[in-house]
């Protein structure tokens, strides 16, 4: 799977090219599919408008992207579904769009849904996650961004895909604490590679890792 890991969607025609580059043609010539899920568990955010918004195109920078196609993909729905009803409609989509939210709660319906399983086999599909749904991909979130947790006790980890650590919305406005000095505490917890980006900067994973940015970022190993 080649990835595109966003703080606030695609923001800027840097970003936008990195991800044209990574489906080999046209935005409009491509099949995509909205993943909402992790905006259910986010206390800030939830289910109601945001997930109306972003599935419409009309929040995020994804969705509204003049696609060919755009369905969803409900992670909370396939485990009371057969797979053949859903496995083959991901297998064909050429791009993925996981919203922002609670990355704990993104990564646990990865997980019990059976798309995480099905990871492996998409080579050529694009994932493009905004925040929470880049961060559920990565090895460690941080105590800072732990917000649900499953009932059950069943694993809220990170997928562990990449081998980075992020700190999203670096400098935001409406964010007072993601501050520089606040990431530098938080990377220091965690031990490993970890960047924090603003909203203008994304990961690009095709074997190697590029950092894109019209904006700020930093490497905080």
């Amino acid at each position: 799977m080649k990835l595109l890991l966003t703080s606030g969607g695609i923001t800027n025609p840097t970003i936008e090219g990195a991800l044209v580059g990574l489906l080999g043609r046209p935005i409009g010539e491509c099949s995509a599919l909205c993943i909402p899920t992790a905006l259910y568990g986010h206390p800030w955010v939830g289910p109601g408008k945001n997930a109306r918004d972003f599935i419409t195109g009309e929040s995020d920078h994804m969705a509204g992207l003049r696609w060919g196609s755009v369905g969803v993909l409900e992670l909370t729905a396939l485990p009371s579904i057969p797979a053949d009803r859903w496995v083959p409609l991901v297998q064909e989509t050429d791009v993925l769009l996981a919203a922002g939210g609670d990355a704990g709660y993104l990564a646990h319906w990865m997980r019990r849904s059976g798309f995480a399983d099905l990871v492996p086999s998409l080579a050529d599909t694009v994932y493009v996650g905004m925040s929470g749904g880049s961060m559920a991909l990565t090895p460690r979130i941080g105590e800072e961004f732990v917000g649900w947790e499953p009932p059950d006790g069943e694993d809220a980890t990170p997928l562990g895909l990449v081998d980075f650590s992020m700190f999203p919305h670096l400098g935001h406005p409406d964010l007072p604490d993601n501050t520089e000095a606040a990431a530098r505490r938080w990377a220091a917890a965690l031990g490993g590679p970890a960047y924090a980006v603003d909203d203008e900067t994304a990961f690009v994973v095709d074997g190697a890792v590029e950092v894109v940015s019209e904006g700020v970022w930093h490497r905080l190993a």
